[in-house]
């Protein structure tokens, strides 16, 4: 088949969360499947200035202004990304979204709305690239659009789409006057399409008008049919039940594989997990903590290590994690933690580190090489997030023998398996979950899980659990195979 993967971000040209990875790893892989695969994303100025090579394919005419594109590949897999260059829109500093102050660019369902006008026109074979989509995979908001324009047009053999909902709080949200300045019809003007709430949606153009829906793990795709995760459009979700199906992102098991990753002091696998710690100690003194060949507080014998990888936001519960940081750190732990986001939760992150130097560490940004470091040296991976699609981190973890401790919602179900005494006795515990999002609850977690750290060949067992489990694309990128062929 020929599939258009249009994204408004992608690994590793321009990320600024989950979605670039898959929009890299999921049509690297259908390729790998032996389908005609091209990503679509606009040319950004980061981008224009991340690669090395690129040629432009052709140019044409949209609302009166003169579009082009350019195609380069993404190394080693060579995947084709067409990228939509019109300047105006996307010549810009800044990420895709905000400005260098943080704020949402003014003209972005003007920039956005172009894009998915644009898709159309490649996808329909309009602009001379003799290749036409059969199918056009949409990715969150900003891809909207594409099935609303696509469902006005009178063309036949239209390609079908597919929208995927990486994370639904995100809904592109913007005035009344956006459909007239998009050229849309005013009968769209409708609950039962784009308006909601007297605002325009595009992510409601993906939601009513694509030809199948998905999101990236199957309990999230029964949250959002509920009121508590549906952010408002439960009742919608709930009427396309039917096509809405959940799929579990993958991991790049080239990235991260803890037998071949650069970024170790000591590479290891499930059969040599001995070489793990030799990671924790290398961490312990790359974060000035504490460490075995060091003094220790007489409390604190071996302590257990959390890492902590994470943007700095309501949704990924630092909030809690600060409220329960204080008792957390009487424990005979330690943490590390890299992220960035909220301001006020970094300056107060960064009293907690200087306070409890030697135990805790902060890193703000974001640090590829050490985020690697922290997943392979950590012993304990914590996610407390209020709700989370899929989740790529615990992930991550699992593959290295980091065991998570999530917090039961979305992905984190479907991918953590909890120690219980059946799962232990079974094999099939992968990790930690509690149910209620609280200081205490975390804490009393924590502390439980000391009590299985302190029991050496039921840890490493559970390890095992985890690094066995098979979480590559390939598994994921043929369930969405199976989808387009329905269609």
């Amino acid at each position: 088949m020929n599939i258009l993967f249009a994204s408004s971000e992608v690994y590793p040209l321009i990320q600024t969360g989950g979605l670039a990875d898959v929009s890299y790893s999921l049509p690297r892989v259908l390729k790998i499947l032996h389908q005609s695969v091209r990503v679509l994303l606009p040319a950004y100025e980061t981008v224009l200035k991340a690669i090395d090579h690129y040629r432009p394919l052709t140019s044409f005419s949209l609302n009166d202004k003169t579009v082009q594109v350019f195609e380069t590949e993404i190394p080693p897999s060579r995947l084709k990304v067409w990228l939509i260059n019109y300047p105006d829109y996307f010549k810009r500093s800044g990420n895709p979204y905000i400005d260098e102050k943080g704020q949402d660019w003014p003209d972005n369902a003007m920039r956005f709305g172009f894009f998915c006008q644009a898709a159309v026109l490649v996808a329909m074979n309009q602009v001379g690239l003799k290749w036409q989509a059969d199918i056009v995979h949409c990715n969150d908001w900003q891809t909207g659009l594409i099935p609303v324009y696509l469902t006005l047009t009178h063309e036949k053999n239209k390609p079908k789409t597919v929208f995927t909902i990486h994370n639904l709080a995100y809904q592109g949200l913007f005035p009344y006057d956006t459909l007239q300045k998009l050229a849309l019809p005013e009968n769209l003007w409708s609950y039962e399409a784009l308006e909601y709430y007297g605002q325009f949606s595009f992510i409601k153009g993906g939601l009513v008008f694509a030809d199948k829906l998905t999101t990236v793990s199957l309990h999230y795709a029964t949250e959002i049919t509920t009121s508590k995760f549906g952010c408002g459009l439960e009742g919608l979700l709930n009427y396309r039940r039917q096509d809405l199906t959940g799929i579990i992102n993958g991991i790049d098991d080239n990235e991260w594989n803890p037998a071949k990753d650069p970024y170790l002091s000591t590479t290891y696998s499930h059969k040599s997990l001995e070489k793990k710690v030799n990671n924790k100690r290398a961490l312990q003194v790359e974060c000035g903590l504490h460490n075995t060949q060091q003094p220790l507080p007489q409390s604190m014998i071996e302590p257990l290590l959390i890492g902590i990888v994470s943007r700095l936001s309501h949704q990924k519960g630092i909030d809690v994690l600060l409220d329960t940081l204080p008792t957390l750190l009487e424990l005979p732990i330690q943490i590390v933690l890299l992220g960035s986001g909220n301001k006020n939760d970094e300056t107060r992150l960064l009293d907690y580190a200087k306070h409890y130097s030697g135990q805790f560490h902060v890193s703000l940004g974001y640090n590829k090489a050490l985020a690697h470091r922290i997943i392979a040296g950590a012993d304990l991976f914590l996610m407390p997030s209020r709700y989370e699609p899929c989740g790529l981190t615990q992930l991550y973890s699992l593959a290295y023998g980091t065991l998570p401790l999530v917090h039961s919602v979305g992905g984190l179900v479907d991918t953590v398996t909890t120690a219980t005494e059946e799962t232990i006795k079974n094999k099939t515990a992968t990790g930690f979950s509690f149910n209620e999002m609280t200081a205490d609850v975390i804490y009393q977690s924590t502390k439980q899980i000391l009590f299985y750290y302190q029991q050496s060949s039921l840890w490493k067992q559970l390890q095992i659990n985890g690094m066995k489990q098979n979480f590559s694309w390939k598994k994921s990128a043929r369930q969405y195979l199976q989808l387009y062929h329905t269609l």
